[in-house]
């Protein structure tokens, strides 16, 4: 099936415009008037939730080509929150939604990130905390496309996530986390100096402990 392209879709909408933003702000805000609907141009975005206790449920981790700010409604039901800087296209909602080459372009969009919640609720309701932090790591290592292949066993990732938000992410406590990412470093799966930078990933020895391979 072939995707519509970013460009194809923008050129058939004129409101579409490019937005950046910096690291760690708030793009959108949970019950705000929802006016746009954006995708990921480069950078990285948490969506997430929060509890009136304010206990926070982070859902989705999306990159470039990724979609939020979808909607049903007049109001966002959840936080957008830039992990790094990010360059947004921004498609204004009414237009958008009466546009079919939008809508069709949305949808295969979505496909995808539907896929990636199921797997994040098996995780969730199903998987120990140590098969939580190895498939969150696991996460982090690139997709090898079909013309590259990771040639070694061990590879560089960056960890943009604090271990707060790690957690909130895992829905674990921060001490779990904090305990698992040691465990696996004091056994040489993963090593780090900085809990928010690059960490060497063994892959051949972490694979076996997300609970998927």
């Amino acid at each position: 099936m072939s995707y519509l392209s970013e460009s194809t879709v923008v050129s058939s909408l004129s409101s579409a415009r490019s937005v950046d933003f910096p690291s760690r702000v708030t793009i959108i805000d949970e019950g705000e008037p929802a006016r746009a609907i954006y995708q990921i141009v480069s950078g990285n975005v948490m969506i997430s939730k929060l509890l009136p206790d304010g206990r926070r449920q982070i859902f989705e981790l999306l990159g470039p080509g990724g979609l939020f700010g979808v909607t049903p409604n007049g109001h966002h039901d959840s936080v957008a929150e830039s992990l790094t800087d990010v360059r947004l296209t921004a498609f204004d909602k009414i237009p958008a939604e009466n546009s079919s080459r939008f809508n069709s372009f949305m949808v295969e969009g979505l496909k995808i990130q539907l896929c990636a919640l199921h797997e994040h609720a098996v995780l969730l309701g199903r998987k120990s905390a140590v098969e939580r932090v190895a498939s969150y790591i696991a996460e982090l290592i690139p997709t090898p496309s079909k013309e590259a292949k990771i040639n070694t066993d061990i590879v560089t990732v960056r960890v943009l996530m604090t271990r707060s938000e790690i957690a909130d992410y895992l829905g674990l406590t921060l001490e779990t986390v904090s305990r698992a990412f040691s465990n696996l470093k004091r056994s040489g799966i993963i090593a780090y100096e900085r809990h928010d930078g690059q960490m060497k990933v063994h892959i051949k020895r972490l694979r076996p402990l997300t609970g998927t391979y």
